[in-house]
């Protein structure tokens, strides 16, 4: 049986209608899945410990007979009572109970309680703790195990949920409910981990042993065990995925080569042995009769742009479309207006479509879309909006692809598909994720990496450097600007608010130009319209504004070779990843170039570590590495990098160790036990694996 064909959850004693209801909440519909929802943490409740014994902090079971119980009036009502055991007194305090309680609670009864001892007014106190009564001469036997902690929701109280997973274990051990081990016992053997009902049975009632600690860390072989189930599953449904892919059916893009040579001669650089091979990599993907996935990384300024043009130019000479899309609309005119410089000497007309086009431009260029005319379009996520078709759209190439939500991507994917084709799919990313994580992350996807920057890229020195000596980087800026060169300073609010952020830009902006009187300042920010942007960022690149002060909206795709300083105020309020594509805007021409880290003090150990690791390297991969360390997974993927990657006990920060092995089974058991495989993804992702389909 599996969780699919497992019980409901109303088929244990106690769970109508509400109760079910709130589960649900949980993701618990069936006595299986009841099993997977594992404890957030462990209390030890095995043995009565002396009141005299406690310390502050301490959480523990004490018994003992109650000496006083009255309510007490202050700011507000409160029922405290007094309990002691011989060996020393403790005051239990309530601000939220009952007449029953209060019965409960009268002198002289005798009651076990279960809580945290806290200095009170007079000695040490419980607040809220759980009690109960107990008789003298019947003595009530403690847990045999350690208690669990449930991760729980509104109206559904601890007990319930510990009535619940215990009835779900006795039908376990009754033989009522077979949880099937999908591991093959072969390859368990190998890896040391118990079978899976050892594995549930422990974690949800520890013996009072259990190391406490390993279990808090989720570092106990009961623990990495099931965690490694589900990367294998998660795994394997993306090597499914890439399968089905696979076998969908794609327009070979066989391309006379005409256009790519005209393409490449007219380029004023050679291209870099990375940017050839990687190019190579996407023909031959192109030519092939099933979509192409592949994941382009490189880091900022590596030439990711050329590299997709050249794939678009394939598709046009096959007699396809292509389409370019980027997260913002400042990076998707990067894009344009780069595709536009480049092709129109080819005779190719490049298309925009963004979300503010007028009327009467957007209806001409849908018709273009629509009847073929128009071979190449590049835009933001208006691309797939609904009034958007395409002729025979070949290719489709999103850059900084972790900023979509996966449902654009897959409208984006559907748009194409015409006559039971798909388009071939190029993702880029300038975000570089480390290895293991794209194994498990990317795992249906071909990567590449462009591991090489282009000649004439000098390296940035970066300096960090506290706010207080805020006049030595003005003074620095005055004689770099004054001497030919050009200056960003990027100012950072830890508010997501685009109006706060561009008053405070405005503001820095007043007080340099006051400061640098003959210096040409330009300002540019979410804020300001369009076309205003436009203008002020033509201005800074034609070298008619020598310093440009910006919010992070200059964070990707700016490229201007005489810019040679960066100063990014308040540094420390931003993540690795944003600083170094921050970083990338300098260093673009042949002047040695610097960024200066502006922090405002005292520093946290993690923003002294951020800062600490772009002082000490350019490395993009180093850099995501560290960025990974500091702040997991989510945020190096973007927060819902898939609507996959959504895991229940597994960590791939945590548990990076088990990955490799993970993808090591995950061809084995496709190899072997390919039913396995499949029953596997359905216990652990289930109807995830749609959302995968991009």
């Amino acid at each position: 049986m599996d969780a699919n064909d497992s019980p409901p959850v109303t088929a244990l004693k106690g769970v109508g209608p509400r109760l079910a209801a709130r589960l649900e909440h949980l993701g618990i519909h069936t006595v299986d899945d009841l099993l997977f929802h594992l404890p957030l943490r462990y209390q030890d409740r095995t043995r009565v410990v002396p009141i005299g014994t406690l310390r502050p902090g301490d959480e523990a079971v004490i018994e003992g007979e109650v000496l006083l119980t009255e309510i007490k009036f202050g700011k507000r009502r409160m029922l405290l009572s007094r309990i002691g055991d011989g060996s020393g007194t403790l005051t239990l305090r309530f601000f939220h109970f009952s007449a029953t309680m209060q019965q409960s609670l009268a002198r002289g009864s005798r009651v076990r309680c279960y809580g945290e001892a806290r200095p009170g007014t007079v000695g040490l106190e419980m607040v809220h703790p759980e009690f109960r009564r107990v008789d003298e001469t019947a003595p009530t036997a403690v847990e045999e195990h350690l208690t669990p902690i449930y991760p729980t929701t509104e109206g559904l109280q601890q007990p319930s949920l510990r009535n619940l997973t215990s009835q779900a274990l006795q039908w376990l051990h009754d033989g009522r409910l077979p949880l099937i081990d999908h591991l093959p016992p072969e390859l368990l053997r190998g890896l040391g981990f118990p079978s899976l009902q050892e594995a549930v049975t422990y974690l949800h009632r520890p013996p009072p042993d259990a190391p406490l600690s390993l279990l808090a860390e989720v570092r106990h072989p009961a623990q990495r065990r099931l965690a490694f189930e589900e990367l294998l599953a998660h795994t394997l449904s993306l090597r499914r995925l890439r399968a089905q892919s696979q076998r969908h059916k794609a327009p070979p893009l066989h391309g006379d080569g005409v256009l790519r040579e005209r393409f490449l001669a007219a380029l004023p650089f050679p291209l870099t042995g990375a940017q050839q091979r990687v190019g190579a990599e996407i023909a031959r993907d192109l030519q092939q009769p099933h979509p192409m996935q592949r994941l382009v990384q490189g880091d900022v300024g590596s030439g990711k742009t050329v590299v997709a043009a050249l794939a678009a130019l394939q598709a046009v000479e096959a007699g396809y479309q292509a389409a370019v899309m980027a997260p913002t609309e400042l990076l998707a005119e990067q894009h344009f207006h780069n595709f536009a410089r480049w092709l129109a000497p080819l005779g190719i007309e490049v298309a925009w479509l963004a979300g503010k086009l007028k009327t009467k431009a957007r209806r001409d260029i849908l018709q273009g879309l629509a009847d073929g005319s128009t071979r190449i379009a590049v835009g933001t996520h208006a691309l797939f909006q609904e009034g958007v078709e395409f002729h025979d759209l070949g290719l489709v190439i999103i850059d900084e692809q972790h900023r979509f939500g996966v449902h654009q991507r897959l409208a984006l994917r559907e748009k194409g598909k015409s006559g039971g084709r798909y388009p071939h799919q190029l993702i880029m990313t300038a975000t570089p994720i480390p290895r293991t994580l794209a194994m498990t992350a990317y795992a249906d996807l071909d990567c590449s990496i462009i591991d090489e920057l282009p000649p004439g890229r000098t390296p940035v020195e970066t300096v960090v450097i506290p706010d207080s000596r805020r006049d030595a980087v003005v003074a620095r800026v005055h004689s770099a600007c004054r001497a030919g060169r050009q200056a960003y300073w990027v100012c950072t609010l830890i508010e997501e608010s685009e109006t706060l952020a561009a008053q405070a830009a405005q503001d820095t902006a007043a007080l340099l130009a006051a400061a640098l009187p003959d210096l040409r300042i330009g300002l540019v920010h979410g804020r300001l319209r369009q076309d205003e942007k436009e203008r002020v960022m033509a201005d800074f690149k034609d070298g008619r504004i020598d310093l440009l002060v910006a919010t992070t909206v200059i964070e990707v795709g700016v490229d201007v070779p005489n810019a040679s300083l960066m100063i990014i105020e308040n540094a420390e309020r931003l993540g690795l990843a944003q600083l170094h594509q921050l970083r990338g805007r300098v260093g673009r021409g042949s002047t040695e170039s610097h960024c200066v880290l502006m922090y405002h003090g005292p520093l946290s150990l993690q923003g002294r570590e951020r800062l600490a690791v772009m002082r000490e390297t350019a490395d993009g991969f180093e850099i995501a590495r560290k960025d990974l360390e500091l702040r997991g997974p989510g945020e190096v993927l973007g927060t819902r990098q898939t609507g996959l990657l959504q895991l229940r006990i597994a960590d791939l920060q945590r548990d990076q160790s088990l990955l490799a092995e993970a993808s090591r089974s995950a061809d084995l058991l496709l190899q072997r036990w390919p039913q396995q495989a499949a029953l596997l993804i359905r216990r652990w992702v289930g109807a995830a694996t749609r959302y995968g389909e991009v």
